[in-house]
């Protein structure tokens, strides 16, 4: 115990409120304090309140872009997942198992909205659940339901309590339902994000300044997804579209292929020079039809993931060899000049011989059609660590720069006068980069407009038994 002489107290403020009270007293049996004393308490707490002031705002600012940097940081995981995966369904999955994770909700769906032409309609259907059994709830909500359509009308998110089955998404009754619309370009809703709790006082603002933020990022990864499902149909009508052309067309091709031989054998009588020439021009364009379907099911199967590869070891001399027997007439008839270099103890490669013949024929045919007459011609094989290298030079008509971006796409042919000269249908190309790529290779080249052209692709080198 002691006895006080006298007290003083003033107080602390700071942006016209008080934050708080200095107090101080004297327990001297002469202290008393005096105005003076009174007023130099005072302006120290109007310093103390400032700095007290300007700490605690520093504490909030330090406070709130910690919470920014951790809210940054889990927003880049969430993209990260959601756009790692184009399915769908997982997709809406992970976006759900966001919202009821990191919220204070023991629930929630999520659904896109859909259109259903015999009633005109919208209607939300419901694809993933979580901490719910889908099979006592509803998966179909029509555009009628209170909730879903005020979402409709205002494209804002819905905060409701005390929900009945009637104002519940899923049917289900609960304390509270926050129902956020996922929203693409233009404010389009596609879907539907609602999270669920049993206590009325569960989800606060942050949990649903939260979901809004989600529904954003789900909406990308929404969009992506059906964008990869759309390109996946395309491309499996478009496979099945070919599949049935080319099958359709062999029977008739083979037809009249058949009936053709038998009117250039003569078994059907005598031909003249002019019956002679016409069966000519019939053969040529069946050759030209075959070539178009036998690509366009190369193409349709490599794309597909149909087509075999029958890998083992080989040596390139052989299929070189091949290749050079097969073009030489073609070649030698416009006195071009075609010459083959490689070592003689070139080791063996692993690939498929037919693919690997396939493409090289492929090359060298380019390189002698798009080559002048009497032009140069030259195959060289070059055994790296891991791989051979192939590469197919011309001193031909080259390829102009705007060109050499297309040329591996489809149906692709350069417009000048020289290439039109030539048959073909442009996809040559494309089925030998596919093909060589298809078999861990790579392919590149470099070309300069009336120079020449040169094609390279690469082989892997087939391993050494160590037994």
């Amino acid at each position: 115990g002691y006895q006080l002489r006298s007290i003083m107290c003033a107080p602390l403020r700071a942006r016209g409120r008080t934050i708080g009270v200095v107090y101080v007293d004297n327990r001297f049996f002469t202290g008393v304090f005096e105005q003076a004393d009174l007023d130099l308490l005072s302006a120290f707490a109007n310093q103390a309140a400032i700095a007290i002031e300007n700490a605690r705002l520093f504490t909030q600012t330090d406070q709130a872009l910690e919470r920014r940097v951790q809210e940054l940081s889990l927003f880049q995981s969430i993209d990260q997942q959601l756009n790692k995966s184009l399915d769908l369904n997982r997709v809406l999955s992970l976006a759900l198992d966001w919202a009821v994770a990191y919220t204070n909700a023991d629930g929630g769906s999520i659904g896109l909205i859909e259109w259903d032409d015999q009633e005109q309609t919208r209607f939300l259907r419901l694809l993933a659940y979580k901490e719910y059994n889908p099979t006592s709830i509803t998966d179909i909500v029509p555009a009628s339901h209170p909730v879903l359509a005020q979402i409709l009308q205002t494209g804002q998110s819905v905060f409701t309590q005390h929900v009945t089955p009637e104002q519940a998404i899923d049917g289900t009754p609960t304390a509270i339902q926050f129902a956020v619309p996922v929203k693409r370009e233009q404010d389009e809703i596609i879907g539907l994000i609602t999270l669920e709790a049993n206590q009325l006082n569960a989800l606060d603002a942050e949990d649903k300044a939260f979901v809004e933020r989600l529904a954003d990022r789900a909406a990308v990864a929404i969009k992506n997804s059906r964008l990869y499902e759309e390109i996946r149909a395309a491309n499996k009508a478009k496979s099945d579209f070919i599949s049935i052309v080319t099958h359709e067309l062999r029977l008739p091709m083979t037809s009249i292929k058949g009936y053709t031989d038998l009117l250039a054998s003569g078994m059907t009588g005598a031909l003249n020079e002019q019956q002679t020439q016409f069966v000519d021009v019939i053969r040529r364009n069946l050759s030209r039809m075959n070539t178009l379907i036998s690509d366009l099911s190369d193409i349709n199967r490599i794309e597909s993931g149909r087509m075999k590869f029958e890998n083992k070891r080989f040596f390139l001399q052989d299929v070189v060899e091949d290749v050079s027997n097969s073009l030489q007439e073609a070649i030698a008839g416009r006195q071009q000049t075609l010459t083959v270099t490689m070592p003689e103890d070139l080791a063996a490669v692993y690939a498929d011989p037919t693919r690997i013949g396939q493409v090289l024929s492929n090359l060298v045919s380019n390189a002698h059609k798009y080559t002048q007459d009497g032009g140069e011609i030259a195959v060289v094989i070059e055994p790296q660590q891991t791989y051979a290298r192939v590469s197919v030079i011309d001193n031909g008509y080259g390829i102009s720069e705007e060109d050499q971006t297309k040329l591996f796409t489809q149906f692709f042919r350069a417009e000048s006068r020289e290439v039109r000269a030539q048959q073909g249908w442009g996809l040559g190309l494309s089925i030998v980069k596919k093909m060589v790529e298809a078999q861990e290779g790579e392919i590149s080249f470099q070309s300069q407009l009336g120079e020449g052209s040169t094609f390279t692709f690469t082989i892997p080198l087939a391993k050494i038994d160590a037994s």
